[in-house]
């Protein structure tokens, strides 16, 4: 299957942060969720992709190509939100409209229209008197507006309402299924990567812990809770991690099938994303 992005070996030091060895690729027409605490290395990632950060070392490519060696190319063919981003606040969504028409090449004015009205957007009226949820809503409008092969996504529902979070995802969706698109989408709202997203990769003080299908995730792998004498007679091998709670183990297991068969347990409690970020920060090997 042919990848949208591809990362190889990501490296970037900071004084007090450093990404180590990054690597996964997302197949095209497919929705990642960038999963981890805050400062695990999520934005970094982000920014490295979009060459924002400099001097990193490692390889990144959008539909194969360099992505420092074919900057304006691929920028055409992205479209983001960033979790920071920010249009100046004197504006209106009229001037973001003329202002992108001369960045794009592939601007669909009627579409950007369409997105404003989708999501009760004044066109007429200075960014400065929406609340951050209509801010939030005016960059996504903006970022799917050219017609993007790959999106990149950085909390893009974070100060959204409930109803108006379902309206985003629904629409990612849509994108989908309307055109040949590709998104990566780091976020903090885990349920909602558990219902769209199709890969699921999780990075914890910049590194890659794993990367792998959201299917495979939450039917394969589940969580053990056990007494101490039953989880002394568990093979180390046969577990990730494992958290001691005040009456009970957690146990992190990946293959509840094999696990069952060679225990004799009869229940294993399904896993969500948000268990899965916890026992695998929190838990002991």
């Amino acid at each position: 299957m042919e990848n949208a992005l591809e990362i190889k070996n990501l490296c970037k030091k900071y004084d007090d942060f450093e990404l180590k060895n990054v690597s996964f690729h997302l197949p095209k027409g497919m929705i990642m969720g960038l999963i981890g605490e805050n400062g695990a290395g999520k934005t970094t990632t982000i920014k490295a992709i979009l060459d924002i950060i400099k001097s990193y070392k490692g390889e990144i490519k959008v539909f194969g190509l360099d992505n420092r060696k074919n900057d304006n190319k691929i920028k055409e063919d992205i479209g983001v939100v960033l979790d920071d981003m920010f249009f100046p606040e004197i504006l209106t969504p009229n001037d973001i409209n003329d202002s992108m028409k001369g960045i794009y090449k592939n601007w669909d004015t009627k579409m950007f229209y369409d997105y404003l009205k989708e999501f009760s957007l004044l066109p007429n009226k200075q960014i400065k008197t929406f609340s951050k949820g209509m801010r939030k809503k005016l960059e996504i409008a903006t970022a799917l507006s050219h017609h993007p092969k790959l999106l990149i996504l950085d909390e893009p529902t974070s100060g959204l309402d409930p109803v108006a979070r379902s309206e985003v995802i629904q629409i990612f969706q849509s994108i989908l299924e309307k055109e040949e698109c590709s998104i990566l989408l780091s976020s903090h709202i885990t349920t909602d990567l558990e219902h769209i997203a199709d890969y699921i990769t999780f990075i914890n003080h910049g590194e890659i812990v794993l990367s792998k299908t959201t299917n495979e995730l939450l039917d394969e792998y589940g969580i053990v809770k056990c007494t101490e004498k039953e989880f002394k007679s568990i093979d180390s091998k046969d577990y990730i991690k494992y958290r001691k709670e005040k009456y009970e183990y957690e146990v992190l297991v990946s293959n509840k099938k094999d696990f069952k068969a060679k225990y004799q347990i009869e229940v294993i409690d399904k896993i969500t994303l948000d268990d899965l970020m916890v026992l695998m920060i929190k838990g002991e090997e």
